[in-house]
């Protein structure tokens, strides 16, 4: 289901019109590195991940790449924080694991230079299987 819901999240995004479709996902990725700071489950090291994102999403505002990076460093912070038992939602024990797994499918989009998703099935060939 976390694959589901990165490809839904990424066919949303991607319906937003450049140049906003990646500054909104900058802010995205700086709201991300603030999404633990509630729990503590880390102590202070918790606010280590939103400094860091501060800087990737200054960057990603105006590439792609950086914001790629930040939803891998997203990634990280949430298996972290799977291993340490202290889940992104305290009522849904296994959602820091859901969001290891969501996260880097928005990040592979990134990477490809967040493409209009919706656009490109659009211009599919009707019947061309192969795409």
């Amino acid at each position: 289901m976390p694959i589901v819901i990165g490809l839904i999240c990424v066919c949303l995004l991607s319906l937003i019109p450049e140049p906003h479709r990646r500054q909104v996902n900058a802010v995205l990725v700086a709201g991300a590195g603030a999404a633990y700071l509630s729990g503590g489950g880390l102590g202070y090291a918790e606010f280590v991940l939103p400094v860091v994102m501060t800087y990737v999403a200054y960057r990603g505002l105006n590439s792609w790449t950086w914001i790629g990076v930040g939803w891998l460093l997203h990634t990280a912070w949430d298996v972290v924080h799977h291993l340490q038992g202290s889940p992104i939602l305290p009522f849904a024990e296994h959602s820091s694991f859901g969001c290891a797994v969501c996260d880097p499918v928005v990040a592979l989009w990134c990477f490809a230079g967040g493409p209009p998703v919706l656009g490109w099935l659009r211009r599919r060939p009707a019947g061309d299987a192969t795409a």
